[in-house]
């Protein structure tokens, strides 16, 4: 028996690597999968499409999650899709660069809006769809949310409260049956990155103990893990997934 045979989950962001890693894993492990994206439809019907060769369910949905109003749309067609909904990954976001000293008010806005409003909205639509019934939501966060890097002020502050809010939400939607965690990855691997990056890509090598950059079905078993019945006392946990580059010494 598969991990997630039965359950119904909405994955947001699809467009990205990770989102689709994590997509594509819940359908192996028997998930039927609404796929988000916002505007790369074209990859997330093609993740949709191995999915549904493959013997799965999929549906694909769009939308822009830094409007409440669309949060809610999305989460109920996917609910009214699937005749429930028993997982949510809040993993849509963006990652621009900007330093500090010159950022604007809205480039803060629109990190924070991305990466964490819509997990706000996202993950209070879906309670209200589990509610009774139980269920798991899962936030995609960083690394970068404990130890941030340059020109990332926005990016690593909205990825700090992702874990908080995983940790709040908890506490809170533990007596319906709800269990919330963040996933915290490292340094994950996607095409053309070690041509546009190569200096960055070789100390990450050399800093983790694991020897190499992360893969987006890495982060697909974590959500895998905290969605099944094997992580049902789990709750309010971040799970690091980086190869072990935190536990290297700063010093």
């Amino acid at each position: 028996m598969r991990l997630l045979d039965g359950q119904v989950a909405l994955v947001t962001g699809v467009g990205g690597g990770i989102g689709r890693g994590i997509a594509l894993r819940f359908a192996e492990e028997g998930a039927a999968v609404a796929l988000h994206c916002r505007t790369a439809a074209g990859a997330a019907r093609e993740a949709a499409a191995r999915i549904e060769g493959s013997g799965g369910r999929a549906v694909v949905l769009r939308g822009d999650l830094t409007d409440e109003d669309t949060c809610r749309r999305v989460v109920g067609e996917a609910a009214e899709w699937g005749g429930g909904l028993d997982a949510l990954v809040n993993n849509a976001g963006v990652q621009p660069t900007r330093e500090l000293p010159g950022m604007t008010a809205d480039e803060w806005r629109a990190v924070v809006d991305t990466n964490l409003s819509s997990v706000f909205a996202c993950t209070q639509a879906a309670a209200e769809v589990m509610r009774g019934r139980g269920g798991s939501v899962t936030h995609i966060a960083s690394i970068e949310g404990s130890a941030p890097a340059p020109l990332h002020a926005h990016y690593s502050a909205s990825k700090a409260a992702v874990v908080m809010h995983a940790r709040a939400a908890a506490l809170e939607y533990g007596p319906s049956g709800i269990r919330v965690n963040s996933v915290s990855p490292g340094l994950i691997g996607r095409e053309g990155l070690e041509q546009a990056w190569p200096e960055g890509v070789r100390r990450w090598r050399a800093a983790a103990p694991l020897g190499r950059l992360g893969r987006p079905e890495d982060v697909g078993d974590a959500c895998v893990f905290l969605a099944s019945r094997l992580a049902s006392w789990v709750t309010g946990h971040d799970l690091v997934v980086d190869g072990g580059v935190t536990a290297r010494p700063p010093w």
